[in-house]
């Protein structure tokens, strides 16, 4: 099966109940018979001048970078070079998304990598983003009219030039809302073909909050960091959806900040200022970000500063240190009490749960001291979680569908029915995107659990960390259907190859319950998903 936004729906989440599957026989007959006409096959064919790309060569002189994607391959982190000083002012290019495309489209621009690819080294190598660089060069120097005639003052009549063009396009671009996005129609190959359409946010400043809000929801026992204008802040790198490197004054940072829904951002803001400190949690934020915005005349809150640990997430270091041979037992230790002392640092002073415990998400610090890091309350992805929490998780996702393909009536209502039972609100703690819960979470599944049950979700996690620490192996999966990373796993939780006989045990106590996940059933073999069942089959005839 080919990997696109609606494999999630009909493979990954639990919606495939919801699915309609009958196609009228007059529909597949139509299709089975209906031979292309001559002018669709031409228009189709790769030897239509037209259908060819004229170059994915790396630009001598490019004006922007691709530092790497999310939701699906249809949104790039796209940072202009040709700017003095990079505000992150988060201005990301959106592409019609992978099932849109034909498949010679997509196995040119190399789609399928892109839909479970991240990071900035893999991405920046994908012909999509070469091919996205090259579109955006031609349209730089055209941006709000650059290349049109203008007076300047009584002189004559003239088209600025390339300096003048490459200036007016930095001051429109830094004059747009935090988080405005710049929309390709198409991907057609012929670049010129492309429209581009920039989409100011103004429904996002709707919801961003400035620093009297915040004092009016928190009082004053929330002492907030100083605020720094973004004009102030220049952009280094974005590493994620939600971070990036910056540098103010010349010392770096990580700058965190949400393209949407910003109330997880808040919450999160909250609960770093207010937990008690711990070596082995992320120090309190140290900057508030703030820009004007034109809806309102506000000093919005975009986001905050905090200590960067250049090091990187242990997602990546655990596995190269265990394919070099150079994972020693002595670190594997201290790193899985200080993590482990973190957690119950947390649980026990700040009254909540950590739901977000995974290697992306712990940091090596510079004296190689593990960080936990993402305290948005979000949660992980499905089947990351303890099979409780993904239960409910399931029937939250069943509930709250809304795709056309689904048939969102009588057969949703059963799991309406279980989610108002369990958690009333959880329509409005899913949908309502301003930031109004000043002391709970926004996340349903974990909202839904009493304390004992969510600390036992806890330890759920923490032994499956505790397994890829020990294996040397960055996820509990060999190969996560919706992103993978630089070091795929070889080893399938809970296969045991390496972890001490001690630690199996404890282990196996910490996730006492475990359920087969979907991976037991489907997984990704490369660009596609296929039946494991299949694939042991394929590999026993091959002997």
């Amino acid at each position: 099966m080919e990997l696109n936004p609606e494999t999630i729906d009909t493979v990954i989440h639990p919606t495939a109940v919801l699915k309609r599957t009958t196609v009228p026989p007059s529909q597949l007959k139509k299709k089975a018979l209906s031979p292309l006409p001559a002018d669709i096959t031409w228009d189709l064919s790769q030897l239509n001048p037209k259908n060819r790309i004229d170059s994915l060569a790396p630009l001598v002189t490019p004006y922007w970078r691709i530092d790497g994607c999310t939701s699906w391959g249809s949104q790039y982190y796209a940072t202009p070079l040709f700017m003095a000083s990079v505000p992150p002012m988060r201005i990301d290019v959106f592409v019609p998304e992978l099932s849109l495309q034909t498949r010679f489209v997509r196995d040119l621009l190399e789609l399928d990598q892109a839909f479970h690819t991240k990071d900035r080294v893999r991405v920046s190598r994908l012909s999509v983003s070469m091919h996205i660089l090259r579109r955006l060069q031609i349209w730089t120097m055209t941006i709000g009219g650059a290349d049109q005639e203008f007076t300047n003052g009584d002189g004559p009549t003239r088209r600025r030039t390339r300096s003048e063009r490459l200036e007016y396009a930095e001051k429109y671009l830094c004059h747009l809302p935090f988080g405005s996005r710049i929309i390709f129609d198409r991907l057609s190959l012929d670049i010129k073909q492309i429209n581009i359409t920039v989409v100011p946010t103004f429904a996002l400043e709707v919801y961003h909050f400035s620093v009297r809000q915040f004092e009016a929801a928190w009082g004053h026992d929330v002492t907030l960091p100083p605020c720094i204008n973004i004009t102030q802040v220049q952009l280094v790198e974005q590493i994620h959806d939600s971070t990036s490197i910056v540098r103010i004054d010349g010392q770096s940072y990580i700058f965190k900040a949400l393209t949407s829904f910003p109330k997880y951002l808040y919450h999160e803001l909250r609960i770093l200022l207010t937990t008690k400190p711990h070596p082995n949690i992320v120090s309190r934020p140290v900057h508030l970000v703030t820009k004007r915005t034109r809806f309102g005349g506000k000093n919005a809150v975009l986001g905050f500063t905090l200590e960067l640990h250049r090091h990187g997430t242990m997602r990546d270091i655990v596995p190269f240190l265990g394919s070099s041979n150079t994972l020693t037992t002595e670190e594997q230790f201290k790193w899985a009490d200080q993590i482990t002392s973190a957690l119950l640092h947390f649980r026990e002073t700040s009254g909540t749960f950590y739901p977000d415990l995974r290697l992306d998400n712990i940091v090596l610090s510079e004296s190689r001291d593990a960080i936990m890091v993402d305290f948005e309350q979000r949660g992980v992805w499905c089947e990351f979680a303890s099979p409780e929490v993904n239960a409910i998780e399931y029937m939250r996702i069943l509930a709250t569908a809304e795709n056309p393909p689904f048939d969102v009536t009588s057969s949703q209502q059963p799991y309406r029915d279980i989610m108002e039972r369990i958690c009333p609100e959880y329509e409005t703690l899913t949908r309502n995107e301003k930031y109004d819960n000043y002391t709970s979470s926004y996340n349903v599944s974990w909202e839904s659990l009493t304390p004992r049950e969510q600390e036992a979700s806890e330890v759920y996690m923490l032994g499956r960390v505790l397994w890829c620490l020990f294996e040397g192996v960055s996820a509990p999966q060999k190969a996560t259907i919706w992103v993978s990373y630089r070091w795929e796993s070889h080893l399938q939780f809970p296969e045991y190859q390496r972890t001490p006989p001690r630690l199996r045990q404890l282990i196996d106590e910490c996730t006492k319950g475990r359920r087969e996940t979907l991976d037991n059933q489907v997984l990704r073999v490369g660009n596609k998903l296929v039946l494991r069942a299949d694939l042991e089959a394929n590999a026993w005839k091959a002997r």
